[in-house]
């Protein structure tokens, strides 16, 4: 069973969304062992004993820096992708405290936003960081 349908349909942690489930649009990106993955590619058995933080557990109160800075900088379209944008985006800032716009496109390409906000996205991760945009 791939992780993303324990978590939605066992636990009903609907905020990891499905998109492509070949692992190629990152709407389903959650966090392994604080490691970006995409969930509809990751089997439950290999995330079995490890330490899974989906979009809910982010931040409790939706009050995570990258969370308020979406909604600053007025990321959402439709809101489908965003969970997966910022599951990828707060693993990137935790490699990089303060990225680029090389850093930021590198981490991000693998996450599609269909309403194309990506220049908002990347507003939003150096607002979070506290980098000049």
């Amino acid at each position: 069973m791939p992780l993303l349908w324990y978590l939605r349909d066992l636990l009903q942690l609907t905020g990891t969304k499905f998109g492509c489930g070949a692992g190629l649009c990152g709407a389903c990106t959650v966090h392994l062992n604080g490691e970006a993955v995409r969930s509809c590619q990751t089997s439950l058995k290999d995330a079995s004993g490890k330490k899974v933080v989906t979009i809910e557990g982010l931040a409790l109160k939706g009050d995570h820096p990258l969370q308020k800075a979406w909604a600053t900088a007025n990321v959402p379209q439709c809101g489908y992708c965003q969970a997966g944008q910022i599951m990828q985006a707060a693993a990137l800032l935790k490699a990089h405290a303060k990225p680029t716009d090389h850093d930021i496109d590198d981490a991000m390409q693998g996450n599609i936003c269909r309403c194309g906000t990506y220049q908002r996205i990347r507003q939003a991760i150096k607002m979070a960081a506290g980098v000049k945009a």
